[in-house]
């Protein structure tokens, strides 16, 4: 699993507008691509700006091409981008999924990505394949 990761910037007075337009664009794209496993837009006020982060889930780098294309690193930007955003990353940072635990996971314990670094968990181990929290491991943009 690939974690995408890209970070703009609003004046404080466009947060609540970039939000929504944001949900009817981006979030929109990204949610309709098949293999997206999840889309989070964060934000936060900082001084006289908003920032946002764009977190999303895809199953593999084909999955994320499929919506941002061959140059999968380069952000993909709408129409109205240019009236909002003051400060934008031009590129887009993917990691490989390394480890999971979540809230619908009956114990919480983690699970951790079978690989070269791990190994699926063992019988009594107390980790359980299939979890729901992701924490993370290197840059993906190798594979």
């Amino acid at each position: 699993m690939i974690a995408r990761i890209w970070k703009g910037a609003v004046r404080k007075q466009d947060g609540d507008a970039y939000a929504r337009y944001m949900q009817d664009t981006g979030v929109a794209g990204y949610a309709e691509t098949p293999g997206n496993r999840g889309v989070w837009m964060l934000r936060r006020d900082v001084d006289d700006r908003t920032e946002f982060v764009m977190f999303t889930l895809w199953d593999s780098l084909e999955a994320v091409r499929a919506f941002a294309g061959d140059d999968y690193e380069t952000a993909v930007f709408y129409p109205e981008d240019e009236r909002f955003l003051v400060q934008r990353d031009l590129t887009t940072a993917h990691y490989e999924v390394d480890t999971h635990v979540g809230p619908t996971s009956p114990d919480r314990r983690a699970t951790r990505r079978p690989g070269p670094a791990t190994s699926l968990p063992q019988e009594g181990s107390g980790l359980q394949a299939g979890g729901e929290l992701w924490s993370w491991g290197r840059r993906c943009c190798s594979m």
